[in-house]
């Protein structure tokens, strides 16, 4: 580790870390250049420990120590700034410390990503960062094997994924999906049933469901707004649903993808 004081925001070997909340900004500087943004030294060490590489490093000084810790013996930059330089740059109060500019991997295949798996969950559509990594968290602490993102689902790598997921994005196995006809030839063939999570007249109930859970499943999970598409709705060999109570016809994605994962999770 090698720790090179900054007092200037301009600097431009803080490039990677600048207008972090522009999420236009982000989509193009993370994905295309390659990178993506991994944020607090708990986050960090869990990236790490997932075989990601650092490019280098943002921290305050009071947080030095827990930086030193993670990287230990890893030759990357670590630029020290102050409070009010990090805010300046970022254009958020960096609460958590510190901030990695991390070597996006390549994504794997999808069928190598579900070889061994017995439940998977496929984001479809899901624009929401904070949604993402909150089913996220849930795949990781209620039993899913790995997570399936559509084309055009948010990316799991962004920030506040990542945050929110508490570093589980690195935990889970994941990769994206290609469009229906292909996806759905593809977890056929591995073996897998497909059941959509929506409202329908036809739907099951997820007690019953669970109670006869195929032996290898993939969950899909709709947008926040106009939940499963019509394609998503075709291709499923069946659609499942939550009963609820109290007149609410439905909970936000991130909360329903908990309670069919526990109500489907290896008994």
């Amino acid at each position: 580790m090698h720790a090179i004081h900054i007092t200037d925001a301009s600097d431009v070997r803080l490039a990677d870390y600048r207008d972090l909340t522009d999420v236009a900004l982000r989509r193009v500087l993370e994905p295309e250049g390659g990178l993506y943004i991994a944020e607090s030294a708990k986050v960090i060490a869990r990236a790490l420990a997932a075989g990601h590489r650092p490019r280098s490093v943002l921290v305050q000084e009071k947080w030095l120590a827990d930086i030193e810790q993670v990287l230990a013996d890893a030759a990357v930059p670590v630029y020290v700034v102050a409070p009010e330089i990090a805010e300046t740059l970022t254009g958020y109060a960096v609460h958590r410390g510190a901030l990695a500019a991390m070597h996006r991997p390549v994504l794997p295949d999808v069928a190598d990503v579900v070889a061994d798996a017995r439940l998977v969950v496929v984001l479809e559509d899901i624009v929401d960062h904070t949604n993402v990594g909150a089913i996220f968290r849930a795949a990781a602490g209620l039993g899913a094997d790995a997570v399936l993102v559509s084309p055009r689902c948010a990316d799991p790598l962004y920030r506040r994924s990542v945050r929110v997921s508490m570093g589980t994005v690195f935990q889970v196995p994941w990769t994206r999906l290609p469009e229906w006809g292909e996806a759905r030839d593809v977890l056929h063939g591995a073996g897998f049933s497909l059941a959509a999570l929506a409202l329908a007249d036809d739907a099951v109930p997820l007690d019953e469901f669970g109670a006869r859970r195929p032996e290898r499943l993939a969950l899909i999970l709709g947008s926040e707004g106009d939940g499963l598409s019509r394609r998503a709705l075709r291709v499923a060999d069946v659609v499942v649903t939550i009963p609820m109570a109290g007149h609410v016809d439905s909970l936000n994605v991130a909360a329903a993808s908990a309670v069919a994962l526990w109500e489907l999770r290896a008994r």
